[in-house]
């Protein structure tokens, strides 16, 4: 079966889309802390790695199969982020600057089920309202669009914090805010 030029290109790129899958997944867990998880991940991915590998230095007088190896490899790399996108593992840290606080955003914010802390705040033309915003990232998207709905032009930078201590939310927020979805859809 190995023999066959074609099939050996296929089973080359599809075992480096599986490996390159797992070794961005198990990188994804790592810088997320998720240590254990990424070990077992790192423990398939090392075999898939080899078996390819393998099958590649092998045939190396065929360069379509080295080409199939490059191909699998970057549709690993954004198979492993598509799927990392959907799992949403971890926290987002939203900071959002307005300049209008009659919107009574902070307000809105937090009857949608979001922690927000709030401040006034000067930018170069005056008076601001500043708010920062800790939500899981599943929740992400949901909450730039509900900021657009209340301030189309509020300024928002996000990123993702390393470390989280203290604070009453991260149980409670997250309870909430699931909570809110589920009476939107209804």
């Amino acid at each position: 079966m190995l023999e066959n030029g074609l099939i050996m290109m296929v089973i080359i790129f599809v075992i480096n889309i599986f490996y390159v899958t797992f070794f961005t997944m198990r990188m994804i867990l790592t810088l997320k802390g998720y240590r254990y998880l990424a070990a077992g991940v790192s423990m398939v991915e090392v075999v898939i790695y080899v078996v390819g590998l393998g099958l590649v230095l092998d045939n190396l007088n065929e360069i379509q199969n080295l080409i199939a190896y490059a191909v699998g490899y970057g549709m690993g790399v954004i198979i492993g982020m598509k799927i990392e996108e959907k799992l949403a593992l971890g926290y987002i840290t939203v900071n959002v600057i307005t300049m209008d606080n009659g919107l009574d955003l902070p307000r809105k914010l937090r009857e949608w089920g979001y922690g927000v802390t709030d401040w006034e705040a000067n930018g170069l033309e005056g008076g601001r309202w500043a708010m920062q915003i800790l939500t899981p990232r599943k929740y992400e998207l949901k909450l730039y669009q509900r900021i657009k709905e209340v301030d189309p032009k509020a300024f928002i930078i996000s990123y993702e914090p390393k470390a989280i201590h203290g604070g009453f939310w991260v149980k409670s927020v997250r309870k909430r805010i699931a909570q809110e979805e589920k009476k939107n859809e209804q």
